[in-house]
């Protein structure tokens, strides 16, 4: 320090702005870490708009009993293109067919 004094206005650079070069192995953890906590949650969220099995089955099943419950005439799930063997729907919400409680008239698609 020849000729320049302690008070001289020298700046002192602050910490972030030294000349860096690459990444540390905490920041690379880190940038891992929360790209993997996206990817999981996103491909948590994709799966959930996957429609269920056999839920063409299901919504063919509804549509029919609520039509039949709503219109007061029986209704058979062959009108909706079903796949599976024909129900019919009485008005009071009973079906009458295969897979198909005798004695509560409750439909049950696959046993």
């Amino acid at each position: 320090m020849q000729g320049q004094s302690v008070g001289s206005g020298e700046r002192f650079a602050p910490l972030w702005a030294k000349e860096r070069r690459g990444v540390t192995l905490v920041e690379l953890m880190v940038a891992l870490a929360l790209l993997g906590l996206i990817l999981g949650i996103s491909t948590l969220a994709v799966a959930s708009l996957r429609p269920p099995a056999g839920s063409e089955i299901k919504q063919a099943v509804q549509r029919a009993r609520a039509e039949a419950i709503r219109t007061g005439v029986p209704v058979s799930t062959a009108r909706y293109h079903s796949p599976l063997p024909t129900v019919l729907f009485l008005p009071d919400g009973r079906a009458v067919g295969i897979n198909v409680d005798p004695l509560t008239g409750a439909f049950h698609a696959a046993r």
